[in-house]
């Protein structure tokens, strides 16, 4: 059985560079990078990202039908990380036919998160069935501010219930202040 590690925190807080930590010593590591580049900041980023990953890292760029993509690469890893779960989160919901920018309909948001819980559900049963150690990284997001638009509102509680789940579903789950981890949630392994 794989074991799945969640490790949350805000913008900027050592996430990725903790997660990369937790597999440094296990090959081969698959890296799943979520982001796409669709616009000049977010191609810095992704170079950024690209540059401090381990050159012997195998590296999926995917955010949909993850079970699948997973599944049709038929080989062993000793370590999967998914980077990151907001991003694939704005990219399933960016993707999808029904979505309004304009007025927040609460059947879309229900319908949405439903089907994102589907997948993630898929892809966490698609981790546990492997040997991997699994880690991903999320965002925590509504510690601050309240978002101006009934969008942004909408995907901060989406984003919270996600990781609500994701959480109740990992082994352990690590909170990121200031690049310090902070264990949060502890699965005995004997």
């Amino acid at each position: 059985m794989g074991k799945i590690t969640l490790i949350t925190g805000g913008a900027r807080s050592g996430k990725s560079t903790f997660a990369e930590s937790l597999l440094d010593k296990t090959h081969p590591v698959l890296y799943i990078a979520t982001a796409v580049p669709v616009d000049e900041e977010m191609k810095v980023r992704i170079r950024h990202h690209q540059k401090g990953r381990n050159p012997s890292w195998e590296t999926l760029e995917a955010f949909a039908s993850l079970p699948q993509r997973l599944a049709e690469r038929e080989r062993y890893y000793g370590g999967i990380l998914l980077d990151c779960v907001t991003v694939l989160l704005t990219n399933l919901l960016f993707i999808r036919s029904d979505l309004n920018l304009d007025c927040y309909e609460e059947e879309f948001w229900v319908k949405a998160e439903m089907e994102i819980l589907e997948d993630l559900k898929k892809t966490l049963d698609f981790f546990r069935n492997s040997s991997a150690e699994c880690v991903l990284v999320t965002n925590e997001l509504g510690q601050g501010l309240v978002p101006e638009t009934a969008f942004a509102r909408a995907f901060r509680d989406l984003q919270g219930r996600v990781n609500q789940y994701l959480a109740r579903e990992s082994d352990d789950v690590y909170l990121l202040v200031s690049g310090i981890p902070l264990c949060i949630k502890e699965t005995d392994d004997e």
